[in-house]
């Protein structure tokens, strides 16, 4: 097969999702992201943390609106996104003089241990670049955004998709835990 003609695809798009899939997936994502919102604009607003970043909007998507996908069972969730703060942190700390760089080791650094670590995550991608090109808010916390943001808010929206993701008869989460 020659690499054009790989592009073309060949399967059929997937069949539409029903009202009560799309109704849960928003009121998942609802009260999946308005603790951590809440907990940013409105208790800390004043302090020098952050805890709603950019890559919990993708996660709110797979773990609320795709619960069987393995990429957003709870191992890869938590672990996914803890994994790439820890890269993301380390890679602005040695690299920061070169964001360009710093960047792409992140994201690329944070995927291949997602791999080997089975927490493939998409968002946890995401969770990296922000550790390198976040506000100086994000740069100041330091290892301290592995905790907060990024595992506070993402104990809390798993918390939530246990709980939203299990009232409906015709939903299970999570598929597997390890």
């Amino acid at each position: 097969m020659s690499f054009f003609s790989k592009m073309k695809g060949g399967g059929q798009s997937p069949p539409a999702v029903g009202f009560s899939e799309i109704a849960w997936s928003w009121v998942g994502a609802f009260l999946g992201i308005t603790p951590v919102a809440f907990l940013n604009y409105n208790l800390f607003s004043g302090d020098d943390l952050v805890y709603i970043i950019g890559s919990f909007g993708a996660s709110a998507v797979l773990i609320y609106g795709a619960v069987r996908s393995p990429l957003a069972q709870p191992r890869n969730l938590v672990g996914g996104h803890i994994v790439s703060a820890i890269i993301g942190v380390i890679a602005y700390k040695l690299f920061c003089p070169f964001p360009w760089f710093a960047s792409a080791v992140a994201v690329a650094t944070a995927i291949a241990v997602m791999h080997v670590t089975k927490t493939l995550h998409p968002p946890g991608g995401a969770t990296a670049l922000i550790a390198v090109i976040g506000s100086e808010k994000i740069h100041d916390l330091g290892f301290l955004y592995v905790v907060i943001p990024v595992s506070t808010g993402v104990i809390i929206m798993l918390v939530v998709a246990l709980i939203v993701n299990n009232i409906a008869a015709s939903r299970k989460y999570p598929e597997f835990w390890l």
